[in-house]
């Protein structure tokens, strides 16, 4: 039987889960008062909303959260490429009336399978070109543009009656490490942090955001532990006058897991003010994950608060504290208006893309057929960067193939150049990094010496430093992105 402590503790936990099915500790756990759950692309099936419907029914004031950006990053879409416009290329468009109606689009997509919570947009001002998790998923490197078009997007998925949550508070956009892989720190001149890093998340709360996820970041100025588990960071957010819930990035992370560890930093991310803990997705072990890798570590954040709580390093005041902001989140949403929300009139999320696409250099002539040499980088736990369904819809049954420029030879490189460019069709390199990836570079710049008629497709950042090709930005990873590209390829779209 689950005593007093174990019910508080998963009153605020938010974990994952492994199938399209609920399995049953998770409905029993939600019978119990668990907070909610998060889905990730391993729980997305035919039968979503009858999952989103099977944990309603255990827990009808379960939060269901998605980690559903647009662009890069979909888990709805996950098996095919998001076919809504990203960050970056809606802020290359700069038109917060597109902004906004992606925004409803998202909510609209989210409500009708059964969630409620949506954890975006990303809020990061990415000013550092080599950043290899924010990146594209950023509306830009100017917290002035930034600012208005997360406002905007907050403002569409809100009035779905889904509640957004902006990440990755204070700010994950000047590094140039991966807080899935280790714990960076961010040394920038503390006066510029708050001035460019902290202006999107403030404009965010008066503009009303349900949710704030922080960020597994140091910020030495602030202090040596990384934002989530650092009260004086999150304590900024109630200064500024938010009282929504603060959510932490998740807890399976190496910048958590292999630091403190998810049970002491589900701990000590409550005791800092952070009000739900997302555990994160037990598939990311990879190979190395146990077949119930959910269930044990929702039990290692869960035993960790208890432990916490019977020890005294962790207040029941405070616990009960998040628990209730947590609750006025849901009761609000449960008695919003269960009707789904319309399409966004007049919005056509490829015409947007369309409009955000830009080429670069001259030389690109219609092609009849394509040739596609994919050179982008490995995937990473954030960003399935290097997913087949971006290949697969720029090429549209033409020859593609994938060549990891990380791990092979120069000489196997130029094989697969060579075939490329001996097929019936324009040579297009994909790439997602010409700036901060020398690997990638070198190829195009090898491409353009055999065949000046090859051009490139980047789905990464604009390249600061000109390409020897033409290029067409494209600014996402992602299926409509790609088949915009294939349309300017074909001549189909000046």
């Amino acid at each position: 039987m689950t005593d007093e402590l174990e019910r508080l503790a998963a009153s605020v936990l938010w974990p994952g889960f492994l199938g399209t099915e609920a399995p049953e500790w998770l409905l029993a756990e939600l019978r119990d008062g668990l907070a909610g759950v998060v889905y990730f692309g391993q729980n997305i099936g035919e039968g979503l909303s009858s999952l989103s419907a099977s944990i309603l029914a255990a827990n009808p004031d379960a939060l269901i959260g998605i980690d559903e950006e647009g662009g890069s990053v979909t888990r709805l879409e996950s098996a095919t490429g998001s076919t809504l416009p990203g960050a970056a290329q809606l802020g290359v468009l700069d038109d917060v009336a597109a902004t906004q109606a992606t925004g409803a689009e998202l909510a609209r997509r989210v409500r009708a399978v059964g969630a409620n919570v949506v954890l975006g947009p990303v809020a990061d001002v990415n000013t550092d070109p080599r950043n290899p998790v924010i990146g594209v998923r950023s509306f830009g490197s100017d917290e002035r543009l930034v600012s208005r078009h997360v406002v905007a997007q907050v403002g569409g998925i809100q009035q779905g009656a889904v509640a957004a949550c902006v990440k990755h508070f204070p700010g994950h956009g000047d590094t140039h490490l991966d807080s899935h892989h280790s714990l960076p720190e961010i040394a920038l001149d503390i006066e510029e942090y708050e001035r460019v890093h902290l202006a999107p998340f403030r404009a965010a709360l008066e503009a009303g955001v349900a949710c704030i996820m922080t960020a597994h970041i140091v910020v030495p100025a602030w202090g040596d532990e990384p934002a989530t588990l650092n009260p004086r960071v999150l304590g900024m957010l109630r200064e500024w006058g938010f009282d929504g819930v603060i959510i932490t990035d998740a807890l399976d992370m190496a910048a958590i897991r292999e630091t403190v560890g998810i049970g002491p930093g589900a701990a000590r991310a409550l005791a800092a003010g952070a009000d739900l803990i997302c555990i994160g997705n037990p598939t990311n072990p990879g190979i190395a994950a146990a077949p119930d890798q959910d269930r044990r570590d929702y039990l290692a954040a869960r035993d960790g608060i208890v432990a916490a709580l019977r020890d005294g390093t962790l207040a029941r005041e405070r616990i009960a504290e998040a628990a209730a902001r947590v609750r006025t989140l849901a009761a609000r949403l449960r008695s919003a208006d269960s009707a789904l929300p319309r399409d966004p009139a007049g919005y056509d999320p490829a015409d947007v893309v369309r409009r955000a696409v830009s080429v670069t250099g001259s030389g690109v002539v219609a092609a009849s057929a394509l040739a596609v040499v994919d050179a982008r980088r490995r995937s990473s736990l954030a960003v399935d960067s290097a997913a087949g369904y971006v290949s697969r819809a720029l090429a549209d049954g033409d020859l593609a193939v994938r060549l990891d420029v990380e791990s092979t030879s120069q000489e196997t490189q130029d094989s697969v150049l060579a075939d490329a460019i001996a097929a019936n069709g324009t040579t297009v390199l994909l790439v997602d990094r010409p700036d901060a990836d020398a690997g990638q570079r070198k190829l195009v710049e090898r491409a353009a010496l055999r065949d000046p008629g090859a051009v490139v497709v980047n789905v990464g950042l604009a390249a600061r430093h000109p390409l020897p090709l033409p290029t067409i930005e494209v600014g996402a990873a992602s299926r409509v992105g790609a088949q915009v590209a294939r349309e300017r390829l074909l001549g189909r779209i000046g």
